[in-house]
């Protein structure tokens, strides 16, 4: 199984720690947008794309990246979040997300989120919230998500 992992993580590195042990788990390189080599991102049976939630969306440089993508044939696909408030029923972030992947052929598969620290305007004067995360049990969350996908894409790869 080929892999990569697509992840923006500019205010603390959390969404990094989260992308380098899910990448760890599929034998995947993290790459940001940038670095993305369009043949390679073709070529691969399953891609992660992750970031930090920003008021309540994807950070704009994943967005916008996935927007920039061509329409072909694609692997799976899934995401994953950092921050600090949970997604609400009423303002999904995930869901959007997986559907303008679906419109570029991938076939999505999963999402994961997880808590970390948020230091977003109105948590600023208190120095954030969620200032643990993403801890030792998140990661482990992380890492279960991401053997559970492996072994699921595994099995059903596209042949070479």
């Amino acid at each position: 199984m080929k892999a990569m992992i697509v992840c923006v993580s500019v205010s603390h590195g959390n969404t990094k720690k989260v992308a380098d042990v899910m990448g760890h788990v599929l034998e995947a390189p993290v790459v940001t947008p940038e670095q993305v080599d369009l043949a390679e991102l073709s070529a691969c049976d399953l891609v992660g794309f992750g970031s930090g939630i920003f008021s309540m969306a994807f950070h704009p440089r994943l967005r916008e990246f996935i927007r920039s993508l061509p329409k072909e044939e694609r692997g799976k696909a899934f995401v994953f979040a950092t921050g600090g408030l949970p997604e609400t029923p009423l303002r999904p972030y995930t869901r959007p997300l997986l559907r303008l992947l679906e419109q570029k052929g991938f076939e999505a598969v999963d999402a994961f989120s997880c808590r970390a620290l948020d230091t977003w305007l109105p948590f600023k004067p208190i120095g954030g919230i969620r200032k643990q995360h993403p801890n030792a049990d998140d990661l482990a969350a992380a890492r279960t998500f991401a053997e559970g996908l492996r072994a699921r894409v595994h099995t059903t790869s596209r042949p070479a």
